[in-house]
């Protein structure tokens, strides 16, 4: 066979260096049985939040005091609570506002973090200093209770929760951020960018925090179980999301008196938080170890 009658197949049987990457991050992270279970779980819980005006039955803040404590029936599916609401409604409604905060309290955290990690490894010296001193302060306090005060001061509404758990989150992720640029600033892709007269910030956002995006996934995949479970405490203290808007926190709060006399109103809304955070955290684990370079051989 010629060369040129062996060249269709060549290029039949290679795929493009992205792609193959991809099916072999893909290919290691299915090995993971949990992990699989976890995405699962992730991905329905998110469609439901997603798909809550459609599949809800009622109204998530219709009162019906004829109603209360309704058992599951045909028409309510999970029963109703103290005040007649129907519990399948808040829960769809509270997936929507529980997952919500978690997400974008995490973007907040990651964009934060992410500057600060960067500016700190690339120019290093005297903005290294500062930023890693602030970073290791806020690493000391108490952030749930830092968290409370300024809830306390400011207000509990929904932007002011996700800014306040966006805002006492970002340090490890700017800590993770800083290695990876330290780590890459050397290599000589980076040499080469400079030598030919790349901009700093150029530089900086072409070369060096694209090598931290793995690294910044697996922090942000524990974050956001980190802030779902955080929302949640703050809700169930009364200074998270206020009702009537309902969340999962919230509910376990209104749930807590009637836990003896019907402790399923407790039961739903706690299991969901576990399993999201318990599925968070394994999926974070999952992909920890599949973007882990060390395993690609394995």
């Amino acid at each position: 066979m010629t060369r040129a009658e062996a060249a269709p197949v060549d290029l039949l049987a290679a795929r493009r260096p992205a792609d193959r990457g991809l099916w072999v991050l893909w290919r290691r992270f299915r090995r993971n049985r949990l992990a699989l279970a976890a995405l699962t779980f992730l991905v329905t819980v998110h469609g439901l939040a997603v798909l809550a005006p459609v599949l809800a039955p009622f109204d998530p803040e219709h009162i019906d005091l004829l109603s209360q404590f309704a058992p599951p029936s045909r028409e309510h599916l999970l029963g109703t609570d103290e005040t007649g609401r129907d519990v399948l409604s808040r829960i769809l409604f509270g997936a929507r506002t529980s997952l919500a905060v978690g997400l974008l309290s995490m973007a907040v955290a990651i964009s934060v973090g992410t500057i600060l990690g960067a500016l700190s490894g690339f120019y290093g010296r005297l903005a290294e200093a500062v930023i890693m001193r602030f970073t290791d302060g806020m690493l000391t306090v108490p952030t749930f209770f830092l968290a409370l005060l300024v809830l306390a001061v400011f207000g509990s509404n929904l932007a002011n929760v996700i800014l306040t758990i966006g805002l006492t989150g970002w340090m490890v992720v700017a800590r993770v951020v800083r290695a990876e640029v330290l780590r890459t600033l050397p290599l000589e892709f980076v040499l080469a960018s400079r030598a030919l007269g790349a901009r700093e910030a150029r530089t900086l956002a072409r070369h060096l925090v694209p090598q931290a995006i793995p690294a910044v996934i697996v922090a942000a995949t524990l974050g956001v179980a980190y802030a779902v479970l955080t929302e949640s405490a703050l809700s169930y203290l009364g200074l998270g999301v206020q009702p009537p808007t309902p969340t999962w926190g919230n509910m376990l709060t209104g749930a807590q008196q009637y836990v003896w006399k019907t402790p399923t109103l407790a039961l739903y809304p706690g299991a969901l938080i576990m399993g999201t955070v318990l599925s968070y955290n394994a999926l974070g684990d999952a992909l920890s170890d599949t973007l882990d370079p060390r395993q690609a051989g394995s």
